[in-house]
Formats: C-alpha cells, structure tokens, sequence
C-alpha cells in the first residue's frame, strides 16, 4: 500500500462510512475520524506547532491520546509519547537532548521548563504536506543501562514494520485491534501503524477488565500474564488473533488458548526495529520463527545482527540524528541467537549473562524451563552477589498466592544444571507489575537486592 495522503485521510476517502475506530462507547467512520483529526491539528497549528518540532505527549492510552497523536502527525509533528510513571527529575535529564518543543498530558503533569503546554483545542483543518519519509515518533528504549535512548522513526519505517506483520497475520478492514499495549511503548504504537496500513478498527478502552475491553475485538497484542488473566476470566468468542511477547511463552498458554478458538503468534522485536522482526504461529518450538519481510537477520559472534526498512533512523541526541548501524550497515542488537534452517531463537540478552563459580548463566535459557510449570505464570532469574561464587542465580516468579515456591527446588532439579538451580525463590510482587507491557529487569534486580539482605 502506497499512501499519497495520510492514512486516515485515504480510508476517508475510500472507506468514509466503514468504521474506523471505537473510543470508549463512542464509534467513527473513517470520514468522522477525519474531520475530528483535522480540527485538532488545526487547534495544535494555531498553538504553534510546526512541522519538524518535538511534542511530548504524556499518559495512558485514552481517545485524546490517541487523536492528540494523529493530529500531531498531521501537523508534521516529531511525536514523543511518555509514560506518566516516569519521573520528573529523570524527564529534566532527558528532554532538553531530545528537542522537544511542545507538550500535552492527560490524567498527569509535565512541568519541564522550556516546553509549551499545548491543549487539545480545536478549529477547521489544518495540515502539512504528507511525506513518509519525515520523521514522526521517538520511542525511548528501556535503558537497562545509563538513560534511555530516543530511537527516530519515520512513518515509511513503521508502515514497513506493520506490512510485515500483516504479511503472516489476518487482519483487515473487518476486524478489530485492541489497543492492548501503551502508545509510549513500540508494540502500542505497532498496533496504531497495523491499524491505518489495513484500514481495519482500532479500539481504546479502559483494559480493566481485560475481558470486558476486548468485546466485539478480532485482535489483540498481550504479553504471557495477560493472556493468562484473560483465560481464566473466559474470553470474548470475536477474539481469533493474539501476538504474544515480552517474557518465555509456555506451551500450556498456547494450547489453552487455541482450544478456546484463539490462534496466538510468538513474536520477536525491538524499539530499534519499530516492533515486529520475527513472527510465527505458536508451535511449542523455542524459536521465534523466520525473519518478516523486509527484514534480514544474521548471527555474528552469537550476537543477533539485523537490517530491515523498519528500522529506525537513529538516535536523536540534541538536534542530530545518530546512526545506530555497524560499519558493515547492521543493526547488532546484543541479543544471543541462534538461526536454524532460517528460525531465530533467542537465547537472551549479552547483557544479562551472569557467572557463579565460572559458569556462564544465561537467564533466559532457566526462565524458559521455570514457566513450563504449570502454576508459574511468568519467571525471571537474576544475580545476586555472592562471596564464594561471585554471584548465584535468583527466581522472582509469578504464581497464584497460596502456591508454595518451595516446590519448585525439587521440580527443576534434573531440568537444568546444578549451577543453574536459584538459590532462592521469590513471588513478583505487584509493585512490578506494569499492566501488560514488558517488566524491568532492572527494576527486578534492584528489588531483589533490596529483599535479599542476609539471604
């Protein structure tokens, strides 16, 4: 698909009464959606946006986030969505690097000096050329390590991840895709880009209860906890399409979920590469499938190298774009890999080996054992500093409350080597839960150094 205008402006055109999206209880038709779009940019234009400017914008997903962000677009706007939980002191840090201009929150502040507040003001239609090759979004990485970084993307590069996507899933101008997953992460924003490639409906709704968020949606992006929650609570029967990621994917979830009607898919991707990389249906394999179109995948040194059209422009760092390409025009990902018969598997992050008495521990590769218990809903295994052996593996894992973890000692034992085994297991706690996107590692190894003085 070739857009001469933006997106929604060419559904508008060809598909002015299909609808477009729900918001809440409220529905538009593609020509609705459009004039409602055309009335905040020209709100945001008399405010003083420009095309080329930085705009924040701030908060959970809502209707007005989301119209915020296409009539921003239309401005030709560099859009920077934010998660509210950040704080402000590491905001003060990072904006006045990232050129922001402008900003816009709902149901939070963002008192930054130097930024204009914007309102969602509305007047009669106002837009700038539509050029896909103008940069649109910054997506900030997760930032394990220092700050995070803010990866460019242009609206070519995200439609190019969503073609790929759609190019093995089944989503069209008659379904529809929960916005499951927050615009301030790259997997949200790799369902709002779907959306308007496919022309299909997008759905904004309060995700709690999920159930009741996905009635009458065909499509939904979960990471392994939510489809869980879902199951138990019984699923809508419109729902046929999940894109799992973020954590190991048992096999149990999978089955379940595919004796209930739901066909889920395992994916692979990276804030780098505008979501999606790599995608199949869920099979029980430890791989993530083969390389979507437009993108190419090698393994150097066991490190995941990857080129692609939805790759990002670079990193914005004080007005300059800085290229994230090797030498040889690769994207290194420092991500451990393997390819087999063109099937990635990802081991698990280069940053995450650890050693204990010498021994390489790979976290990912113990996590994938641990979730195959039936009652662990999600796993993760992290160092902790040790005067004999360096450091020696921990487990924070989620089960239901009256599960006793001590029974898992027993039933890993013979599963992974004796250096693997966790010398201690611990329950996710729910101040590390963050609605359905992926968890801090980070976040994880700090709270278990917190909870693990004296043993």
């Amino acid at each position: 698909m070739i857009f001469l205008d933006f997106p929604w402006q060419h559904w508008a055109q060809h598909r002015s009464s299909e609808t477009a999206l729900t918001l809440g209880n409220e529905t538009l038709n593609w020509r609705e959606l459009g004039q409602r779009v055309d009335a905040l940019a020209d709100g945001f234009q008399q405010q003083g946006v420009r095309a080329g400017q930085g705009v924040a914008l701030c908060g959970k997903n809502c209707p007005e986030m989301v119209l915020s962000f296409l009539a921003l677009l239309q401005c030709g706007a560099r859009v920077l969505p934010l998660n509210p939980q950040l704080p402000e002191s590491l905001l003060a840090q990072l904006l006045p690097d990232l050129t922001i201009n402008h900003g816009l929150a709902f149901g939070s502040s963002l008192c930054v000096a130097n930024i204009h507040p914007l309102t969602m003001n509305e007047g009669e239609r106002f837009q700038v050329q539509w050029q896909p090759s103008r940069y649109v979004s910054m997506t900030l990485t997760s930032g394990s390590t220092g700050l995070p970084k803010a990866a460019v993307h242009t609206a070519d590069a995200h439609l190019a991840s969503a073609a790929g996507v759609l190019a093995v899933m089944d989503y069209g101008a008659h379904d529809s895709w929960l916005l499951s997953l927050p615009l301030y992460h790259v997997s949200g924003q790799g369902i709002l880009w779907r959306w308007l490639l496919a022309g299909g409906c997008m759905v904004v709704r309060d995700l709690h209860p999920l159930s009741e968020a996905l009635q009458g949606c065909s499509h939904a992006s979960l990471v392994p906890t939510q489809l869980w929650r879902l199951l138990e609570q019984s699923p809508p029967r419109t729902l046929r399409e999940v894109l799992l990621g973020g954590a190991a994917i048992p096999v149990e979830l999978t089955q379940t979920a595919l004796a209930k009607g739901i066909n889920c898919w395992c994916g692979y991707g990276l804030t780098e590469l505008a979501s999606t990389v790599c995608a199949k249906r869920a099979d029980g394999l430890p791989d993530v499938g083969e390389a979507l179109p437009g993108r190419e995948v090698k393994i150097v040194d066991e490190e995941v190298w990857i080129r692609a059209s939805s790759l990002a422009s670079g990193y914005w760092k004080a007005g300059t774009v800085q290229p994230l390409v090797n030498t040889e025009g690769w994207f290194a990902t420092r991500d451990r890999g393997m390819l087999n018969e063109g099937r990635l598997m990802i081991i698990g992050r280069l940053d995450n080996l650890f050693f204990s008495g010498g021994e390489g521990i790979q976290p990912e590769e113990v996590e994938s054992i641990i979730v195959k218990h039936p009652a662990v809903k999600q796993a993760f295994v992290v160092p902790i500093d040790d005067a004999e052996f360096g450091q020696r593996p921990v487990a924070v894992v989620e089960t239901e409350d009256d599960f006793d973890l001590s029974r898992l000692t027993e039933w890993l034992q013979g599963k992974v080597v004796r250096f693997q085994q966790p010398v201690r297991w611990l329950r996710l706690p729910d101040e590390l839960k963050q609605g359905g996107i992926k968890i801090s590692r980070l976040k994880i190894k700090q709270w278990v150094k917190r909870n693990s003085s004296g043993g």
